[in-house]
């Protein structure tokens, strides 16, 4: 019995429609819009000039007129100020008051059974004043200090008082003081007393107005000490201050 051939149908798919190939454009657009050449005479684009940058930009220079502002303000000021310091520096001519250290008298100097040493010196400082339309006014909270090396032996305070200009004056200031290592203290402020030749330091520290006319200006401190060489340091005896040298300073 002869087989039966199998019939397959076959679907015929229809070609692709290609889209029309448009040419290759380069890194500017063409101006030839894609359905055909331009018709007529060409127009040109028109930009808005307005862009939303603009209300940076003036912004920008506002803040530039501001800062230019306010350094010219700042310049004038510390011009003005520079002038008045000049007229004031050329009217009054200011000049520091000079220290010295007249006299030294130690009238206690004790070793004490808890082995602390009590000393208690008594110094005589003249203060001059050498400005002619300047008065000093010594406030309160002022410090004088004598010192060994770094030791500190005794310390106290100059009273409030007015200076008036080209004015000389004489204070008297007892300076007490108590150190815990009295034997080895001792031990050698009498060693260096066998050289004859004993370093002292008078540290001063004084807050004082500065009057200027009927103008009084804020408070500043007058800073220095005073380098001595003495002799002795024998209780209740006039000791002799064989070297001085003072240096002082100012400080807002």
């Amino acid at each position: 019995m002869a087989e039966h051939q199998r019939v397959h149908p076959v679907m015929v798919v229809p070609p692709a429609r290609t889209p029309p190939t448009q040419p290759r454009q380069g890194p500017f657009p063409s101006l030839v819009p894609p359905t055909g050449p331009l018709q007529g005479p060409f127009q040109p684009v028109k930009v808005d000039q307005s862009g939303r940058n603009a209300p940076v930009v003036k912004r920008t220079n506002c803040w530039c007129k501001c800062l230019c502002c306010i350094i010219t303000t700042l310049i004038l000021l510390l011009i003005i100020v520079a002038a008045a310091l000049a007229i004031l520096y050329l009217v009054f001519q200011p000049k520091l008051p000079r220290y010295s250290v007249d006299d030294l008298r130690i009238t206690d100097l004790t070793l004490n059974y808890n082995l602390t040493l009590y000393a208690r010196f008594d110094v005589r400082i003249t203060a001059n004043n050498p400005n002619k339309k300047i008065g000093i006014y010594y406030e309160k909270g002022s410090r004088l200090s004598v010192w060994y090396k770094e030791t500190n032996l005794c310390h106290g305070s100059i009273p409030r008082f007015y200076q008036g200009p080209k004015n000389t004056t004489a204070l008297e200031v007892g300076l007490t003081g108590q150190n815990q290592y009295g034997r080895t203290l001792l031990e050698a402020l009498q060693e260096q007393q066998q050289t004859g030749r004993i370093p002292l330091d008078l540290k001063i520290d004084v807050p004082v107005k500065i009057k200027l006319g009927n103008l009084k200006l804020m408070k500043v401190r007058i800073l220095g000490s005073c380098k001595l060489i003495v002799d002795s340091l024998s209780t209740n005896k006039l000791i002799s201050i064989k070297a001085s040298s003072c240096n002082f300073g100012l400080k807002a």
